[in-house]
Formats: C-alpha cells, structure tokens, sequence
C-alpha cells in the first residue's frame, strides 16, 4: 500500500500582516513550511511528499531549499485558482491507488502520531478527519443579534485529512462549489460518510503573529501537535 501527503500551501501575509507568505515567515531559523514537510518526512509511515505551491512562488521555493540547505525529498506541484483546484493537481500526479494526507502547509507543529493515525485509520474505515471540540462559548450572528450554541454539539476540524485514494479521486471529479471549504466537505458532497477522529490542539495553523510565536515555543519544547 502506497502513502502519500499533498501538502498545500496557498496562504497569504494578510492576516499576518506582512508581504511575505506565511508558509515562508521563519520559525525557529527556516521557513514554516519546512517543518511541516519535516514532520511527514519522519513520520512512521513515511508518505510520499507532493507540495503544491503557486507557480510564481516555485523558482522562490527552490532557492530557499538551497539557502537552507533543505533536502527532504518531495514534488513539486502548480497551486490552483482555489484551494480544491490545488488539492486536485496535485492528486493527478498520483498514479497508483493508496491512501493520501493532505495537510496544511502552515500547520509546522503536527505530531507524528496524529500523522500515523490518520493514515491507519483511512486505510481501515476510508477516511479519517481530525477534529477537537472547542473550549469556548459559541454563538451563531443573525443579523444583528446572535444566540447560544450548544458547543457540545460542535467541533473544529484540522488537517491531515486522509483518506483512500479511490474515494478522493471521485469526489474531485465534481465541479468547484463555494461549499467546498475543506476535503471532507468534497468528499461528503459526493456521497461519502465523514469519519472523525481525536484531533490535538497543539496541531496550530499558523494564520496572525501569535501563532507564530506559540509554533515556536511548541517545537522548541518538543510539544507534539
């Protein structure tokens, strides 16, 4: 069985205020996602590594490889308009059937026991989404109101999300829809059941500047995410 991680890496400074990309801010002396690919790389089942990055940052990314000297062995892959453009080219570059992770670029911290999990359990039961259930207070906005929800009812979904190849590849022949804000969401559109499983809240994606910092202190004090 073939193993695979399509690590996308899309994301902007705007949040972070800054012009440079998130995936390439340093974090603990090289760029974010050097450490999420890092993390695949050791992990126990050893994927595969496709990195789909937008074009016009590719000859950027290949330099900073050679500043770091960064060697861990992976493909690289044009991004797309959306993120589901992006997960698809780099699923077409798969020929064989196996089971794929594909994870956030900026999420430098993930442990290798949630990468080992997830694989294991897509491989068993189809897929496998990590989720963890939010500590605080949630309340829905309507207009200009809003009301309680009963967070217990709810969870905050991560990456990796794994899952069979078969079942992704049928699921991305769909058409993009603006519904479409993750894979489980693709897949469940084509008619699959979505399976859950215990995410870490450590597993931070790094979006505003204290992130960042919190990345930092996480994998400086060998703190799984």
């Amino acid at each position: 069985m073939k193993f695979y991680a399509i690590i996308v890496a899309g994301g902007s400074g705007k949040r972070m205020q800054t012009t440079i990309a998130k995936q390439f801010l340093l974090l603990n002396n090289k760029p974010v996602m050097m450490h999420t690919l890092q993390a695949f790389y050791l992990s126990e089942v050893q994927p595969e590594i496709i990195l789909v990055l937008s074009k016009n940052d590719h000859e950027y990314w290949k330099d900073l490889c050679l500043k770091y000297n960064f060697d861990i062995p992976h493909t690289l892959v044009e991004g797309g308009k959306e993120r589901f453009h992006s997960v698809r080219n780099g699923l077409m570059t798969i020929k064989e059937d196996g089971v794929v992770a594909i994870h956030d670029a900026v999420r430098p911290v993930v442990s290798s026991s949630l990468i080992t999990h997830s694989f294991k359990d897509a491989l068993e039961i189809g897929n496998a989404i990590p989720c963890i259930k939010p500590s605080d207070s949630v309340r829905q906005l309507d207009d200009n109101s809003s009301k309680i929800i009963d967070r217990d009812k709810l969870v905050l979904i991560q990456t990796p999300q794994t899952f069979d190849l078969g079942q992704l590849r049928i699921a991305y022949q769909q058409s993009f829809s603006a519904t479409f804000t993750d894979d489980a969401s693709v897949v469940e559109a084509a008619g699959f059941p979505i399976n859950l499983i215990e995410g870490n809240r450590n597993n931070i994606k790094v979006t505003y500047p204290e992130d960042l910092e919190l990345a930092s202190f996480l994998l400086k004090n060998n703190i799984p995410g």
